[in-house]
């Protein structure tokens, strides 16, 4: 009997299914089914799901209680397999790869839904939610896949990288389900602690608006710190000139103003971002449950669709608290990027200092920087991220002399974003053709006032520290999809859940007795990805752990 199945929602709650040969044909009669949990439930052999997406079928079974061990989504294969062809943009539907197929018109991509505050089942719909297409369609997409894989410029990298994409979507489904722990007494006493007293007609709190009469008197004139224009125009006026109110920009200026605008605006943004508002939509029954996005953004990092999950403040992360009995096993994986780095260069020497559990920057420093720490991490971050000038320069020199194929690697990447070329992580993801204001921020570029990269001729060299960082960075991304569904394997027997992801981070909700047990599972699985993903190499990923009642005591 096939392990592999393909698997259709119909009108009515039913299904269609149909086994499947390694070559993505059927390999027996399509069968049509009254329940599609139901279905599921009777065929428990079957170790892969073929379906058109995740987000239709996994958050129904889940609610029925029916776990599956892996997918393969259509939908995600078809945007991993779009860029990889030099066509990222164009609609990922499975409706959309059919008429590609039989160069039919291409329906477009239905619009990005908002999610829907404090709901446990709207963030999924049972029915598929994009353009028809029949079951012979949906399998005949999914076959052509197959073909597109092998004509890849790595194929078994870019299968490995379409099944960690598929995993990663069963993983935010469950993640979402299960709900980040979340107390709202505490995020109440935090924001009265913070910003003391609400005003009736929901204006400023009573610190903000103390704050906000400071910055006033301090200009002498009334002044609205929640608008930047109106800030700008006020230093003009004492003869101070600012392009913008950005922290590090005020932060050099000498004025009486600066202090009680830059705490406004640290106050302003919890308000505004996690205040009482927030915990009122996004918060209930104890949970926070967001809907996280695998690979939202092109370098395959995640995002999410409302709730700002992963841009929760420290001060507020004291909300986030294990179940009485219960404790939050924390991780971070450390110095993740130059770990990669090392990874996919292949340079001898710093996979040697990656080999080790122990802190990177100071083995490096010890090989080439005599050993200044500090030293060691701006020219490592900044071969990365591009930042070569003043003492990088100097720091990026020594790099290269002792690690010239790691360095080597990142300036081909560079060189290749400033000549409009493409580059590729180590499974295969592709960088856009063009870099916009979005992508520009993720990687770290400059931008100008309006959101543009910084332009005129630096554009090319804009693109070229994007793509220096994308080789890293979306390498990066592909480790930790393999990281988190060797963990899911890993924790499928405990109780424990995981309910926290962010690009490095991982959080897992656990009773206390299974802390020991989980904290292991999640170094493992950090090593298991990483063979998985870059080979036989002597690079290791290793992780600090903190099993915690709140999520504030692990930094």
């Amino acid at each position: 009997m096939s392990d592999r199945w393909a698997l259709d929602g119909v009108e009515g709650g039913g299904a269609r299914l149909v086994p499947l040969g390694r070559d993505g044909l059927p390999a027996g009669p399509v069968v049509t089914e009254p329940d599609l949990v139901a279905a599921v439930r009777a065929r428990p052999e079957v170790g892969r799901w073929v379906w058109r997406s995740t987000a239709d079928v996994f958050p129904r079974l889940l609610a029925a209680g029916v776990g599956v061990e892996r997918c393969y989504d259509i939908e995600a294969a078809e945007q991993l397999l779009l860029g990889h062809e030099g066509r990222l943009g164009e609609p990922r539907s499975a409706a959309a790869a059919w008429a590609r197929l039989h160069d039919r018109p291409v329906p477009p991509d239905p619009p990005a839904r908002a999610a829907e505050p404090g709901s446990q089942s709207s963030l999924f719909e049972a029915e598929p939610t994009g353009p028809g297409l029949p079951f012979d369609g949906l399998l005949e997409v999914y076959a052509e896949q197959q073909r597109r894989h092998g004509a890849a410029e790595h194929p078994d990298r870019m299968r490995l990288l379409t099944a960690a994409e598929s995993a990663g979507m069963l993983v935010a489904a469950e993640m979402h389900r299960a709900g980040l722990p979340w107390r709202a007494d505490v995020h109440r006493a935090v924001l009265h602690e913070l910003l003391g007293e609400r005003y009736a007609g929901g204006g400023e709190p009573r610190r903000l608006a103390e704050l906000a009469d400071q910055v006033s008197a301090a200009f002498g004139r009334r002044v609205r710190p929640d608008l930047p224009a109106d800030v700008v125009r006020a230093f003009a006026e004492t003869g101070i000139k600012v392009r913008s109110t950005r922290r590090w920009e005020l932060a050099e200026v000498d004025h009486p103003a600066v202090e009680p605008l830059l705490a406004y605006k640290t106050l302003y943004r919890i308000w505004t971002a996690h205040g009482w508002s927030w915990l009122r939509d996004w918060v209930r029954d104890g949970r926070f449950r967001p809907e996280y996005v695998p690979g939202g953004t092109v370098s395959g990092r995640w995002t999410t669709n409302g709730g700002g999950a992963l841009q929760i403040p420290k001060v507020i992360r004291r909300a986030v608290v294990a179940d009485e009995g219960w404790r939050l096993v924390v991780a971070d994986a450390d110095q993740l990027e130059p770990r990669v780095l090392a990874a996919v260069s292949r340079d001898p020497g710093l996979m040697e200092v990656a080999g080790h559990d122990g802190d990177l920057y100071t083995r490096l420093s010890d090989r080439a920087f005599a050993g200044s720490r500090d030293q060691a991490k701006l020219a490592l971050l900044g071969a990365v991220y591009g930042q070569t000038s003043g003492d990088g320069l100097k720091n990026l020199a020594a790099l290269r002399r002792r690690f010239p194929r790691a360095v080597a690697y990142v300036d081909d990447a560079a060189r290749a974003g400033e000549e409009g070329r493409r580059v590729r992580t180590w499974l295969g993801r592709t960088s856009p053709s063009a870099v916009g204001a979005g992508e520009a921020e993720e990687a770290g570029i400059p931008q100008d006032d309006d959101g543009a990269a910084a332009g005129g001729g630096a554009a090319a060299r804009a693109r070229g520290r994007f793509t220096r960082n994308f080789v890293v960075q979306g390498s990066a991304a592909d480790w930790a999809l393999l990281m988190l569904a060797a963990l899911r394997r890993a924790t499928a027997g405990m109780r424990a859940e995981l309910v926290f992801f962010q690009h490095d981070e991982v959080i897992v909700h656990c009773p206390a007795e299974e802390a020991e047990a989980v904290a292991g599972a999640i170094c493992a699985a950090g090593d298991l990805a990483g063979r998985i993903a870059f080979g036989d190499t002597p690079v290791r990923f290793p992780f600090t752990t903190a099993s915690v009642e709140r999520y504030s005591d692990a930094k």
